[in-house]
């Protein structure tokens, strides 16, 4: 069965993100260890992505939605969720996966927008953006809101 793959705002995101069902597969290479990344992602990149679709699948184990993203989510980004979607079709293993999502606009319109990022190093990001709004390790001043309004916590740890 193909799957459809949609794709889904930073604003949209972040409402997401906040159900525990929800996976974001960063696909970025090098650029992820010193641009920071979003708070609980999974890291998967571009160049080996092929080979490590097995990979993804255990590490994505009871989520139902998948997030891709790159820098700009216009080649890389979408490229792996087709190659994730065309894998899941081929019957390999569905892994309960239902949605397969690209971030618009990627990694560099989320933090453009003023999206919480963490600058934790590893394959997978313990940082949550919670339904609180926990926010992990900001880079920069959350724009417009006080700081008062928010649960500043670090969340986010070397692995």
């Amino acid at each position: 069965m193909a799957r459809t793959i949609s794709y889904i705002t930073g604003s949209e995101l972040l409402s997401l993100k906040e159900r525990a069902n929800v996976a974001i597969v960063d696909v970025r290479d090098e650029e992820r260890s010193y641009d920071g990344h979003i708070a609980g992602s999974l890291h998967f990149a571009s160049d080996s992505f092929v080979d490590k679709i097995p990979s993804l699948v255990q590490a994505a184990k009871g989520k139902d939605t998948l997030v891709f993203h790159c820098a700009l989510s216009q080649v890389r980004g979408p490229k792996c969720a087709r190659r994730f979607a065309d894998y899941l079709a081929q019957g390999k293993n569905d892994a309960g996966i239902k949605s397969i999502m690209i971030l618009e606009r990627g990694y560099n319109g989320w933090e453009a927008s003023g999206n919480p990022v963490c600058r934790c190093s590893g394959p997978t990001c313990t940082g949550s953006l919670g339904a609180k709004r926990n926010i992990p390790i900001l880079t920069k001043p959350y724009v417009g809101l006080k700081s008062s309004t928010l649960n500043l916590t670090k969340k986010c740890v070397i692995m």
